[in-house]
C-alpha cells in the first residue's frame, strides 16, 4: 500500500510540476491567451490518458504499478480533466449516454456554483 501511495504521489508531483510550467510558458509567451493554457493541458491531458489506457490494454499490461504512475498520478497531477473525459468515454461506450451527459451538465454548472459560492462564503 505505501509503494502504491508513493508511486501515485511521484506521478502526481511530475504532473503537476509540468502543469505549472505550462502555465508559466505560455503566460510568458502567450500573455493575452488566458484560457490557453488551461484549454491544453486538459486536451493534452485527455489524449495522454487515453493513449496510456489503449497502449495498457493493447499490451495487456498488469503492471498496476506503472498504472497507477501514470493514470492516477501523473494524469491526476497533470489535470483531473484527463479522468473526467475518460469517465465520460467509458459512460457512452456501455451506453449510459443520457447519464453522461448529467453528468457532464452538472459538474459544470454545479462547479461553477460552487466556485461563486466559496468566493462568496470567503468574503
Amino acid at each position: 500500500m505505501i509503494k502504491n501511495i508513493l508511486l501515485v504521489a511521484l506521478g502526481g508531483g511530475l504532473g503537476s510540476v509540468l502543469r505549472f510550467l505550462m502555465n508559466l510558458f505560455i503566460a510568458k509567451n502567450l500573455p493575452t491567451r488566458l484560457y490557453l493554457a488551461t484549454f491544453l493541458v486538459n486536451t493534452i491531458g485527455c489524449f495522454f490518458i487515453g493513449y496510456s489506457i489503449g497502449y495498457f490494454q493493447k499490451y495487456t499490461t498488469d503492471n498496476e504499478f506503472l498504472k497507477l504512475a501514470i493514470i492516477t498520478g501523473f494524469c491526476g497531477g497533470f489535470t483531473t480533466f484527463s479522468t473526467f473525459g475518460l469517465e465520460n468515454y467509458t459512460l457512452i461506450q456501455s451506453g449510459n449516454i443520457s447519464t453522461s451527459l448529467l453528468y457532464t451538465s452538472l459538474s459544470i454548472i454545479i462547479g461553477i456554483l460552487f466556485v461563486t459560492l466559496g468566493i462568496y462564503l470567503s468574503k
